[in-house]
């Protein structure tokens, strides 16, 4: 080193050195006002300090101290407390006293980190009763904290912001729906605080909840993993994709142009717009994938009997995002399914006798965008009469700005985890709950890797053993096929049950309260509930039933296939009380037909006439399948296949 770069360094290090001897106390921003801590461990608190520091604790009258190391980073281990508090936790650093952090409200219970993908993110207020639930929301016991989206390339040691909230009326609505009513049954049951740590971000994959350091360990996905090296943080497109998502919304939620004043007006001359029919979805329709703000216009002409009428109008299942007009005038704007259903009351005063013109003004992300299913769903009436609006629409894009390019960078392998998990380890906790696979389903095969992978990450950062990992398995989505066909869904939904084979894991099986037309199932309230039931049985063993009739194992028959269950309960049933459904049956060429199934007992037999030599059966294999059996619990039975087949996602 030359002396003048030794000056320089001299002359630096002489200015950093005071600010390196004041550096703030500070805590783990996922530390904070009314959290919830684990009961029945050491409990980890920590922070930053001056390097070399004693910093010192109290958690009620419990003491512990600690000494920060040359980094400055310091972390408090209280002994063992039993639930209970509120208690208030003093952090100061030894010899500053006006260094002291207290936290108020604290409570000793059970935490659960809640994350994936949206289904995991669908909040209370999108969820089935919404209004109902959100005022009946007063359990000052539970508490959540939501980590705020964030991404990064390299691990990061502090999320972004989040904030430990009390649930009650004012905060619920914002929550988990599938983490809040888990944890409201936990509490039910298990009468102790339960606190959730909700990091969760809609869209994404199982690659970037998990560790670069796990991801190199899988030729699955090591060469993407390594690719990441490419980008920088600093890069303008990784900076401004964020950026770019706020505008996005901006748009959406804010008509440009006048566009809301044109575009719905009835003497609009729409006579250049391409005609599309509803129910639908737009990117069937030649549209193909696009981004943006299409407009759908119809016009309809109403009975003399619905003169002077106050009407109702009833939009089916549209896209999340949009917004209603009549005659011109804004009937509603629905802002992720924020209205608890897509009916809607048009005053007298704005219709017209006779032709009247209504206009629908749709955010298509993702691919999606239109008014979908079903038909029957899609209607105006006086209560007496209905006029269908199904049938020939009209509709444009382009009519507005463009959406910025998005990269979708939370895709990425490894940057949720950087941003979003890390910060928060080694948090304690008495366990994980999980909902995401949608995003992986196009590579299902590979996900019996991934998320094993993604559990023993976790578990190993942790360092609680084998801490309990509850999940959800995918529910059914799409529309009904008619015969036996492949199914990428079915075997994610595959991957997803041979991962029990992990210690210490559970599933809830929801095959039986999806939505052919939501990949957002409203039924929320029934999956909390599941997962819970799990908890109960694994966690707190209790003696419950909590999962469905899962396949054990098969024995043919001469023309037919016996299956055998376990998790039966007092017996095997059908949901519905009808005519056992949802089985096929193969023989050596491969060719599924749906098949006759009766119960006997823990088992069920299947035969089909058209197979007279078995060799496959597969039960709730497709999208969407329709199942029935279910336990004495009515609980229902696990997806299955009993052959190993190539399927269409191993490659």
């Amino acid at each position: 080193m030359n002396k003048a770069i030794s000056r320089s360094v001299f002359i630096v290090s002489i200015f950093l050195f005071p600010l390196l001897c004041n550096a703030q106390l500070t805590l783990s921003k996922v530390f904070g006002d009314n959290m919830v801590l684990q009961r029945g461990i050491s409990i980890p608190v920590w922070g930053t300090a001056n390097p070399g520091s004693v910093i010192s604790g109290q958690l009620g009258t419990v003491g512990a101290t600690a000494k920060a190391g040359k980094d400055g980073m310091w972390t408090l281990h209280f002994p063992k407390f039993i639930a209970g508090g509120p208690y208030t936790l003093k952090i100061n650093e030894q010899g500053k006293p006006n260094t002291a952090i207290e936290l108020k409200g604290v409570l000793i219970g059970d935490v659960w980190l809640a994350s994936g993908q949206s289904n995991m993110e669908w909040q209370v207020q999108q969820a089935a009763d919404a209004r109902k639930e959100i005022e009946n929301a007063n359990f000052p016991q539970i508490r959540f904290f939501v980590v705020e989206h964030d991404k990064k390339l390299k691990p990061q040691s502090a999320i972004l912001a989040g904030k430990w909230k009390v649930c009650d009326t004012a905060n619920v609505k914002d929550f988990s729906a599938v983490a809040y009513y888990f944890a409201r049954k936990l509490h039910g049951d298990q009468h102790v605080p339960v606190g959730i740590i909700q990091s969760t971000w809609g869209g994404t994959p199982v690659e970037a909840w998990t560790s670069r350091d796990k991801l190199l360990t899988s030729p699955i996905t090591r060469a993407r993993t390594l690719s990441n090296d490419t980008l920088s943080f600093d890069r303008e497109d990784f900076v401004t994709d964020s950026l770019n998502w706020i505008r996005i919304w901006h748009l959406v939620y804010n008509p440009q142009n006048n566009a809301d004043k044109i575009f719905p007006a009835p003497e609009y001359n729409d006579a250049g717009w391409a005609p599309v029919e509803m129910p639908g979805v737009l990117k069937d329709f030649g549209i193909g994938y696009y981004e943006g703000m299409v407009w759908l216009r119809k016009k309809i002409t109403l009975p003399e009997s619905f003169a002077g009428k106050d009407l109702t109008v009833n939009l089916g299942h549209p896209e999340m995002n949009y917004s209603l007009y009549v005659n011109g005038q804004e009937i509603c704007k629905n802002i992720w399914n924020s209205s608890p259903s897509h009916s809607y009351t048009i005053p007298a005063r704005l219709l017209q006798r006779g032709e009247n013109t209504i206009a629908v003004r749709v955010a298509m992300l993702w691919g999606g965008g239109g008014l979908n299913q079903p038909a029957d769903d899609l209607y105006i009436t006086d209560g007496a009469s209905t006029i269908s609006l199904a049938g020939k629409w009209l509709y444009k894009k382009d009519l507005e700005p463009a959406f910025p390019k998005i990269l979708n960078y939370q895709y990425y392998p490894t940057v949720l985890f950087n941003a979003m998990i890390n910060p928060v380890i080694p948090y304690g906790i008495k366990g994980f709950i999980w909902y995401q696979g949608e995003a992986n389903a196009q590579a299902a095969y590979n996900y019996r890797k991934l998320f094993p992978m993604l559990i023993t990450d976790w578990r190993q950062r942790w360092q609680q053993g084998d801490c309990p990992f509850l999940f959800v398995q995918l529910a059914n989505f799409m529309k009904t096929k008619p015969l036996p066909t492949e199914s990428e869904w079915a075997e994610l939904r595959e991957a997803q049950t041979l991962t029990l084979s992990l210690p210490n894991t559970g599933m809830a099986c929801i095959i039986d309260i999806g939505e052919a037309n939501d990949i957002h199932p409203k039924n929320k309230q029934e999956v909390g509930r599941r997962l819970a039931l799990i908890a109960n049985k694994q966690v707190y063993k209790q003696n419950v039933i909590a999962s469905g009739p899962l396949f054990k194992e098969f024995k043919k028959e001469g023309n037919r296939i016996r299956i055998n269950f376990t998790n039966t309960g007092a017996g095997l049933s059908t949901k519905d009380g009808k005519e056992l459904t949802g089985f096929a049956i193969a023989g050596k060429d491969k060719q599924f037909y749906w098949a006759k199934a009766i119960i006997e007992g823990d088992h069920v037999i299947v035969s089909c006439d058209k197979v007279a030599e078995p060799e496959a059966v597969r039960y709730a294999w497709a999208d969407n399948p329709v199942c029935n059996l279910v336990n004495s619990e009515k609980l229902p039975a696990i997806p299955f296949r009993t052959d190993v087949w190539k399927g269409i996602t191993e490659k």
